[in-house]
């Protein structure tokens, strides 16, 4: 772990290569934990599984994210960022081989599982990474950058695991993740450097948890955006197929293309934060953004109308376009010594979330529909609204944080 307290102690084509290869790495995990949303329509179709217990043998993966993110996040505070991406990236490649291997359904549940579990390394450390090497006047917009990769990642899963599981099965589909996480492994041992953050000494690591409530409303935030998030991500491939009459083909093209506009969406409320001063006023408007354009989804979607495919794409870049701006206000709050474990307590809970919101969400579409079930999303951005923090610190150094209190840690 290096003890170097001046981020400009890396050239700023360095600094930008490793936001580069960070956001690959998240985006191979994307890859992984989300790709097999887009294997629910084979698994219905090809072995004869229900909607329900499709989307929950798809969600394995993001069960096994959800076990390990806290781990993953200690591990990176003591043993440093680039050891973690690559120990993670390597055990996901491995469950990958096995997964292509894998005929039982159930059977390759539990290697999403442990793919998934293993692929929750990416998350804190390529956040660090970010987080650690950029000055916080270009951290909204760098941060934006690399979330860029869970849409992207999306996207990828979709244009490609959908179109290959409908034509040359679900085995054959899987080494889409597999080979995405060997090229991550690859990049991050050739470029990733631990960013910078001060000696570990008495007094240097206070819990941030018992300084106010900041981080617990954040946490709050993002766990109920999550909902409209994934119900977008989740379903919008099967409505586009059943309810529209899309071939796999067109309509894993169409999702991929609405996670293009989520990325730019990031991207644009990062830069947005930086230049405001502030990620939660931001984060604020994400938020009202969200309830309109869900409320739309489902009226439109219900109704039939044609709008209802160009106010999906809106929906996906809106729900999307928080994660940035409450992984960054996580990361600076916390500080050096706690962003790993703090961004995995939020990213446990967001992906509990998810991962109940894919079956309990396939319950209503069995039983109302899609529209009732984009409309009835619109509810939580609508609650998280009274978690948003009405204020928050002036943007912190978060690698030179200064030490205060006694360590808890």
């Amino acid at each position: 772990m290096t003890t170097v307290l001046d981020p400009a102690s890396v050239g700023t084509r360095r600094r930008w290569a490793m936001l580069a290869v960070s956001t690959t790495a998240q985006g191979a995990a994307a890859v992984t934990i989300h790709g097999p949303a887009f294997l629910i329509p084979a698994l219905h179709e090809q072995r004869g599984l229900s909607l329900p217990t499709a989307a929950l043998v798809a969600g394995a993966s993001m069960f096994g994210v959800m076990s390990t993110l806290v781990a993953w996040g200690w591990i990176v505070d003591r043993f440093g960022e680039r050891f973690a991406l690559l120990a993670g990236l390597g055990a996901t490649f491995v469950a990958g081989l096995i997964s292509t291997q894998v005929h039982s359904t159930w059977v390759l549940g539990v290697v999403l599982f442990f793919g998934g579990a293993a692929a929750a390394s990416t998350g804190s450390a390529s956040g660090r990474v970010v987080v650690g090497w950029f000055p916080p006047r270009q951290r909204g917009l760098a941060m934006g950058i690399r979330q860029t990769a869970q849409p992207i990642g999306v996207g990828v899963a979709a244009i490609t695991i959908a179109v290959i599981a409908d034509r040359h099965g679900i085995d054959t589909a899987l080494w889409v993740p597999t080979l995405a996480a060997a090229i991550a492994a690859v990049l991050v041992f050739i470029v990733i450097l631990d960013p910078p953050r001060p000696e570990r000494s008495a007094g240097t690591a206070p819990n941030p948890y018992r300084e106010d409530s900041f981080l617990t409303r954040i946490h709050g935030v993002s766990v109920l955006l999550v909902v409209p998030q994934f119900m977008v991500w989740t379903f919008a491939l099967v409505w586009l197929i059943d309810d529209r009459g899309w071939s796999p083909g067109a309509a894993g093209t169409m999702v991929a293309l609405a996670q293009v506009f989520g990325a730019g969406s990031r991207i644009l409320v990062g830069a947005i934060s930086d230049r405001v001063g502030s990620r939660t006023r931001v984060l604020r408007w994400v938020t009202v953004a969200a309830a309109l354009t869900m409320a739309a989804l489902g009226l439109t979607a219900g109704r039939h109308w044609s709008i209802a495919v160009a106010l999906m794409l809106l929906a996906t870049a809106v729900t999307v376009a928080d994660n940035g701006l409450s992984f960054t206000a996580v990361a600076e709050r916390a500080g050096p010594f706690w962003s790993g474990r703090a961004l995995g307590v939020q990213n446990t809970a967001q992906y509990l979330t998810a991962a109940i919101t894919g079956p309990v969400a396939g319950v209503v579409i069995d039983q109302w529909g899609h529209p009732t079930a984009f409309a009835l999303c619109a509810v939580f951005p609508l609650l998280a609204l009274g978690f948003v923090p009405k204020d928050e610190r002036p943007f912190e150094t978060v690698a030179a944080r200064p030490p205060q209190g006694k360590d808890l840690s």
